[in-house]
């Protein structure tokens, strides 16, 4: 059977490849996350995807048997790409630009390996209920949003900001269980081992 890496940091990543009972290993190789000019952000997500599998790939010693799965998620509102904030103020403005309002999470997961490459995009919508700015200050103050796409993260405590959502949970956490699973089937990886 392939060795299976893991070409992320994620933790909510490792915690969710676990979930379905895959083994992997983690190797992470950093690489440029800047939006090109004109890029979707479909487009987007699955280029870095496969940008980190293919980056991981290549510093292998030993690639025969090797399968990366690469991902990235991003949050979108309006057609506009949410990355992680910069500081306090710039998250304070995009959870208030997210509150009372549905916002898209895509996330992309990509393998890859020295004979072949898939990938899938997801896109899920979630609804954020209204906020106030004394909780939007109260959620930055616990240090949840620091390191977040759309300076939040479903998984934790910003969970109660959500009134709705449409599509794959696990996806908006970080990686498509369903779509990565059918994805490591094609690579002969089984899930629950």
């Amino acid at each position: 059977m392939a060795t299976l890496y893991l070409a992320s940091a994620s933790p909510r990543r490792r915690e969710l490849l676990t979930q379905i009972g895959v083994p992997f290993l983690t190797q992470v190789v950093p690489i440029d996350e800047t939006p090109q000019a004109g890029e979707s952000p479909a487009t987007y997500v699955e280029r870095l995807a496969r940008a980190k599998a293919a980056a991981v790939l290549s510093i292998l010693p030993e690639r025969d048997g090797a399968v990366v799965l690469g991902s990235d998620t991003a949050v979108v509102l309006d057609g506009r790409i949410l990355g992680k904030p910069v500081d306090r103020a710039d998250a304070l403005a995009t959870l208030a630009a997210l509150s009372a309002r549905e916002h898209q999470v895509l996330t992309a997961v990509a393998l890859i390996s020295e004979t072949r490459a898939a990938a899938r995009v997801v896109t899920s919508t979630v609804r954020f209920k209204p906020l106030s700015q004394t909780q939007i200050e109260a959620y930055w103050a616990t240090g949840e949003p620091r390191d977040k796409a759309g300076s939040y993260g479903i998984q934790g405590l910003a969970a109660v900001f959500v009134s709705q959502m449409q599509g794959s949970y696990s996806a908006v956490v970080g990686l498509p269980l369903c779509e990565t699973a059918e994805l490591l089937a094609e690579f002969a990886i089984p899930c629950w081992q």
